[in-house]
């Protein structure tokens, strides 16, 4: 192993060293780690900081400590089940929706006896209230009236020049007057829709697709054409281009990182391509970026609007995955469409949420949002792993299992022969919730898969649930 020898987060660094060999295949399930003496001495570090790292991991479930044994490897990404495959869906325009299934599922939210696989929010245990808190207080005092009148149209000021420093992590290059707040990222799709398409019109979405998207662009009368997406890389710009030259499309609707369900992440390489192909064409692209500050590696991702000179990419983002769903805190960065965008908020909203918007700008500002991400990243990230470990020892072999590298969303592909809707009406009776796949499409497919979240702490309940619900999943296999 290599010496570390930097202070920052030491404890970090040779826990990074170790889960890069566990991933790699050189520390192996069963391996026994060196002892903590012989690691400090090896890495010229001190007792405490192989603890820490040692501890790290172990919350993780990549290791276990073995009474006056030592440390062991207990995960192996090489025992981990194959990634789903592929999405194929029909290149055509279909409404065949899951409404009353959406409903069910969402109707059961506010019951506090379930275990909530199926809400795709952070639980609240993550979330910094305490120190929101006072960030709204502080918010009243400063602003005009305590926060009681109304703002420009463009929204918070202060929020919107944070955004747009925030920007430079995934060189987004934008200014204040660039972007438009809104009432969380749904009413920033919602209205760059209405800006870049009429009724009758035909968009283009990844698939599976948030059903929040696809209710959102039936009600405003646009078809729907679903691309084939990957479960690591998300969709091809190669199939981007065949759908664009077959097909009369107006716009395209994309999570380009870490997307809900499939928790793809385009590389910014093709995030590049994507948008030269726009450009070519000079199709808009509506970019839900919700998930990007919930990564798992060394960086943030970038956009796609990291790469648009055109002003064809309209960015939207949101807190409400990070820091505060309630507070409904969102913005577009709608590029040539931001007069349009204005007068629909003007025409629809009027104005905004001004001391929410003004409480998240001061988080931003003084660094307390950052702080907060590292925490949340870390321990979402370790949720991950336990999930994946889980699943892979509790569900069937032929189970296949996302990849999460951000976000807090995992996505299962069952047997062809399993409906996961019904998996669902079994799983309610032990107080789980679970999401099934049919739910992500206009077209009748992915009845054999579901999608879970690791947005809970983790504890012995959830993982009794995921056994409960992998032994379901088996009972069902061979009804």
């Amino acid at each position: 192993m290599e010496t570390l020898t930097t202070n920052d987060h030491l404890y970090l660094k040779v826990a990074k060293v170790i889960e890069s060999q566990i991933a790699n295949g050189v520390l192996k399930i069963g391996d026994r780690l060196p002892s903590v003496r012989i690691m400090s001495k090896e890495q010229g570090v001190s007792i405490s900081t192989i603890l820490q790292a040692y501890y790290n991991l172990e919350s993780k479930g990549l290791i276990e400590t073995r009474p006056q044994s030592g440390y062991f490897i207990t995960f192996s990404s090489r025992k981990i089940n194959a990634v789903p495959q592929k999405t194929t869906p029909e290149p055509t325009v279909s409404f065949n929706d899951a409404e009353d299934m959406i409903a069910e599922v969402y109707n059961n939210i506010a019951n506090d006896n379930l275990i909530k696989f199926s809400l795709s929010v952070p639980s609240r245990e993550f979330l910094p209230i305490a120190k929101l808190n006072k960030a709204m207080v502080e918010a009243m005092r400063k602003l005009p009236a305590s926060g009681t009148m109304y703002e420009s149209i463009q929204g918070n000021e202060n929020l919107r020049r944070q955004i747009a420093r925030w920007s430079i992590n995934w060189e987004g290059n934008l200014k204040a007057d660039d972007i438009v707040t809104t009432a969380g990222c749904m009413n920033a799709l919602s209205f760059s829709l209405m800006a870049v398409a009429e009724k009758g019109d035909t968009i283009a979405v990844e698939s599976p697709c948030y059903f929040g998207v696809l209710q959102l662009a039936k009600s405003l009368g646009l078809n729907i054409v679903e691309m084939p997406s990957d479960a690591i890389t998300g969709i091809d710009p190669d199939d981007l281009k065949k759908a664009l030259a077959k097909q009369n499309i107006k716009a395209i609707l994309l999570t380009s990182n870490f997307n809900n369900p499939l928790t793809s992440c385009i590389p910014d390489g093709n995030k590049k391509e994507i948008v030269r192909i726009i450009q070519h064409y000079n199709i808009p692209l509506i970019e839900d970026d919700i998930y990007g500050d919930v990564y798992f590696g060394g960086r943030r991702p970038k956009c796609c609007k990291t790469y648009d000179d055109s002003g064809l990419v309209l960015w939207c983002g949101s807190v409400s995955k990070t820091l505060a769903p309630g507070y409904r805190v969102g913005w577009v960065a709608p590029g040539r469409y931001l007069e349009k965008i204005k007068r629909l908020k003007m025409y629809h909203a009027v104005g905004s949420t001004t001391i929410q918007q003004e409480a998240v700008a001061r988080f931003l500002e003084n660094g307390r949002y950052e702080h907060h991400l590292r925490k949340l990243r870390n321990t979402l990230h370790t949720n991950s792993l336990q999930y994946i470990r889980a699943i892979s020892e509790y569900f069937p072999e032929d189970t296949r299992i996302s990849r999460p590298q951000g976000g807090f969303l995992i996505w299962l592909e069952l047997d062809k022969n399993l409906n996961s809707y019904q998996l669902y009406k079994e799983a309610i009776k032990y107080n789980i919730s679970i999401s099934p796949g049919r739910m992500f499409t206009l077209q009748d497919r992915y009845h054999h898969c579901l999608r879970l979240s690791y947005g809970m702490p983790w504890n012995e309940k959830i993982n009794e649930s995921l056994q409960k619900l992998g032994e379901l999943v088996k009972t069902h296999k061979h009804s």
